[in-house]
């Protein structure tokens, strides 16, 4: 297959557009939010003559929607690519200035996803061109605010889950999905989810010469921490692992309290990171934890609503689709394997909220994902290019939801 559209310099343009998520923090400057890489999508999808939408999903940051139909009796396959990136901090190139040296390109977003959506793209684009007698119905999504909370996929999952009808081009739920991550061309088929929150102390603050007069909340808050400390210690013995996934976590990640160093402090904050696996429950989660701590401990404290709630990636409806994705790597690539994995995609929320059968797959591997010097092995590009193609050509036509044994190992993510 001859792509319409090299994918390679779609990727160029795509890294030369800025569009770094603010990761909750009010950030001035051009870099920041998806703006300009939707309008760069519009005007792509417009040239190819498609059908395509915009839908604001926050002020300045929106979902960017495009379909290919061939018929209305053959399946529909969902592809996601998230248009947001990290931040460039810390970089040791130009992020936004895509350079090719010895097989590789290299830019911020080269490797997680606008490397994923660049081949993504690309083979869209021959699609439409060649439009091929045997095709399956492309949805093309390009999602915002991936990176933090992945607003953008639960918006996207609400057209076919929601009434009224939120779109003209998903107003039902696709037959299957595919969502680009580096995987080096391997199929992730489960991965673990993530709970953050907050969980506040409150005391009374008085003079520090005289601190009985008041309530210190950072003491509070150690006892909490220690407690926590112990939790998570015993997490892997407390919950089953995952074969593919491992075991959940839990880790404190950042703490905040008190105004100034002569004032007992008022209050005092933690954050808390929770890593769920398959079969877990986040508000099962949340309760159990909260109970914990109110045993152990003897302080007072709110646990906040969690400011991301994302699933974890069951296996167990995807294989399907698993293994014919494998059928069309091993054409273009060689054999490949399904995989679990550590972090958390777009995948779970088509899967566990829009209930739709959704794996990982695309070029590159995790292992250069948020980098200094960020990067995409450009054979991997044209083969991600290559197995997209021909997951249109050969759709799947039978139930997707059917297990199987097939052997699948476990990676992890940086």
């Amino acid at each position: 297959m001859k792509p319409a559209v090299d994918p390679l310099e779609v990727l160029q343009a795509l890294i030369a557009i800025p569009s770094v998520n603010p990761m909750g923090i009010d950030r001035d400057g051009s870099e920041y939010y998806e703006g300009k890489i939707s309008d760069w999508l519009l005007t792509f999808f417009s040239d190819l003559g498609v059908p395509c939408e915009c839908h604001e999903v926050a002020e300045g940051r929106s979902n960017v929607i495009a379909k290919f139909h061939a018929d209305t009796n053959v399946p529909t396959i969902l592809l996601d690519a998230h248009t947001d990136t990290v931040p460039v901090d810390g970089m040791i190139i130009d992020p936004f200035h895509p350079t090719v040296c010895d097989g590789r390109i290299y830019g911020r977003g080269a490797c997680d996803v606008k490397g994923g959506m660049a081949a993504m793209l690309a083979a869209f684009a021959t699609l439409v061109h060649q439009k091929p007698a045997s095709s399956a119905n492309v949805i093309m999504a390009c999602t915002c605010d991936e990176e933090y909370t992945a607003t953008g996929a639960r918006h996207l999952a609400k057209h076919w889950t929601t009434s009224p009808k939120r779109s003209e081009l998903v107003s039902t739920p696709p037959d299957y999905c595919i969502v680009a991550e580096p995987t080096d061309l391997n199929v992730i088929v489960a991965h673990r989810g993530v709970l953050r929150w907050k969980l506040r102390t409150t005391g009374r603050a008085c003079h520090s010469s005289r601190p009985h007069e008041g309530r210190n909340a950072i003491y509070d808050m150690a006892q909490l921490v220690l407690a926590l400390q112990r939790y998570a210690d015993d997490l892997a013995q407390r919950v089953a692992s995952h074969p593919l996934c491992g075991s959940p976590t839990l880790s404190v990640g950042k703490i905040s309290g008190g105004t100034s160093v002569n004032i007992v402090p008022h209050e005092c904050e933690v954050e808390i990171d929770r890593r769920t696996i398959p079969g877990e429950n986040s508000v099962d989660v949340l309760k159990h934890i909260e109970s914990f701590l109110r045993e152990e401990t003897t302080s007072d404290f709110e646990m906040l609503p969690p400011w991301i709630d994302a699933d974890a990636l069951s296996d167990d409806d995807n294989q399907e689709l698993a293994n014919h994705l494998l059928t069309q790597v091993a054409a273009v690539a060689g054999p490949h394997e399904k995989q679990g994995a550590w972090y958390g995609t777009n995948a779970s929320c088509f899967a566990v909220r829009g209930n739709v059968p959704s794996v990982v797959f695309g070029p590159g591997s995790i292992a250069q994902a948020h980098t200094e010097d960020e990067w995409l092995d450009i054979a991997q590009l044209y083969q991600a290019t290559e197995v997209y193609y021909r997951m249109f050509q050969s759709p799947l036509t039978s139930d997707c939801s059917r297990k199987d044994g097939v052997h699948a190992t476990e990676i992890v993510s940086l």
